[in-house]
């Protein structure tokens, strides 16, 4: 099932104890960013208000108990989305609430079976992933109907290899 807009949202805001992303994507093209992307590129200061709407989402999880977090796949050197991600979107998402890690795949011998696509579990009991064309345009997000044994393997891995960004950034500073 594909979930879009409202229903998206609806679908987001249900989880009850744990919401958790695997992001993949070098780059993500989307456009209620390209401002705040432009201007980051342009090198002009972030702005105070960057993001507020997810923080204050991230804030109504927490302070209701739940959890919410994700890690976030890198190869080096970063590409200018990350680059953004790191500076303007990242620390302000953990001031929130958001448990954010950093796994670095660099290395040439690096591989872990972890699939190449982004994807939300929700409670440990649901998966919607997430589909993007090669340029990080969302295509669309579906609900996983299969067995998800294999997604909560996936996590526990990339969250045994990751770190927590503000470790992986005071590493690379």
């Amino acid at each position: 099932m594909h979930l879009d807009g409202d229903q998206w949202n609806k679908a987001f805001d249900s989880f009850t104890q744990d919401a958790w992303r695997f992001e993949a994507q070098p780059t993500y093209t989307m456009p209620q960013e390209a401002k705040s992307f432009a201007r980051f590129l342009r090198g002009e200061a972030r702005p105070g208000d960057h993001n507020s709407r997810w923080h204050d989402r991230v804030r109504a999880y927490v302070a209701s108990g739940r959890r919410i977090g994700r890690v976030r796949i890198v190869r080096q050197p970063l590409t200018d989305y990350q680059r953004y991600q790191f500076a303007w979107g990242i620390p302000g998402n953990i001031e929130a609430g958001e448990d954010i890690r950093v796994l670095d795949v660099s290395s040439e011998n690096y591989e872990l079976p972890l699939g190449g696509t982004d994807w939300w579990m929700f409670d440990y009991a649901r998966v919607v992933r997430l589909n993007f064309r090669p340029d990080g345009t969302l295509i669309s997000r579906e609900t996983f109907e299969g067995d998800i044994q294999q997604y909560r393997e996936w996590k526990r891995i990339a969250l045994a290899e990751s770190v927590p960004f503000a470790e992986y950034v005071k590493e690379r500073g």
